[in-house]
């Protein structure tokens, strides 16, 4: 029988095998730190955030937004809440809005029928995510001002949206598309809808969005982020006027938190008048009651 050519086993003295032990243990052992409390639940949830899974991202934020008394997570948790609606809500819209000009453009009834269920489901949830915005901006505006120091607290989404969902260029030709691409445009969507919204929250765009967020948390500017909620609660207004949902009840309810922000907009300039700034905002406020009146 062929004997191996050399023998590998080695030798511990009784001191090396208790060092080597003791260093096994410690290893095997050391469990992976866990932050409790509402700083653990807003760090799973910002997590999630950055891995894309916004469903999770926004139930790991609902008690946080919710807590009385306020931690110092809730308004972390308000402003992040706010940005994934907004952004959910602006790619539910694009999506109604592009399968409402299929609809109109196929010539193929199956198309058409297709094409004509989506864009009311689109509608529904887009409206969704509409209201749970007006919801975060009245907790954000209960005593008619928005609160101090707001932070924009989270890293920049892993996977950055498209600037364009191109399954959708074929989607507004009439073109069916099937459930996979029909899929991958609302995640695209809604990727896109978020990248922007993070932008246009901190008063600028995706790019200088992203650059920001690299260096941490960001405050925001109170009279910029004002100025992005009420735009975007006047934008879903929208989603149930005369055009698309009708439902005047629905739509009071989001001018009326868009005008309520937009009142706290105003008493933050009282501190530092600008009438430029107080202009845009007057002008967006006559917008609404043209909204409420036309809804």
């Amino acid at each position: 029988m062929i004997q191996p050519r050399h023998n590998y086993s080695f030798r511990l003295g009784s001191s090396g095998l208790a060092v080597f032990v003791s260093i096994l243990i410690t290893s095997c052992s050391q469990p992976v730190p866990h932050v409790a409390g509402p700083a653990g639940e807003y760090s799973e949830a910002i997590g999630f955030f950055e891995k894309g899974d916004f469903r999770q991202a926004i139930e790991h934020t609902d008690g946080l937004a919710k807590a009385s008394p306020p931690n110092d997570y809730t308004n972390r948790a308000r402003v992040l809440r706010a940005v994934v609606f907004s952004g959910q809500m602006e790619a539910y819209k694009e999506l109604a809005d592009a399968y409402s000009k299929g609809a109109d453009k196929t010539t193929r009834p199956q198309v058409k029928s297709e094409y004509s269920g989506r864009r009311r489901d689109t509608q529904q949830v887009g409206g969704q995510r509409a209201l749970h915005l007006a919801e975060v901006a009245h907790q954000l505006t209960q005593g008619g001002t928005l609160p101090k120091d707001l932070t924009l607290d989270a890293p920049y989404p892993a996977t950055e949206g498209p600037t364009v969902v191109t399954q959708l260029n074929q989607v507004m030709e009439g073109i069916l598309i099937g459930p996979d691409d029909q899929e991958a445009a609302a995640v695209d969507a809604q990727r896109k809808g978020i990248d922007d919204a993070l932008g246009e929250a901190m008063g600028g765009d995706r790019a200088a969005a992203r650059n920001a967020l690299k260096a941490g948390p960001v405050k925001l500017d109170d009279y910029e982020f004002a100025l992005f909620l009420t735009e975007q609660l006047l934008n879903g207004a929208t989603l149930y006027d005369r055009k698309h949902q009708r439902d005047p009840s629905k739509l009071k309810i989001l001018c009326g938190e868009a005008d309520d922000v937009a009142n706290a907009a105003l008493a933050a300039l009282k501190e530092n008048p600008d009438k430029e700034k107080e202009k845009e905002i007057k002008k967006l406020q006559d917008q609404i009651k043209t909204t409420l009146k036309n809804g």
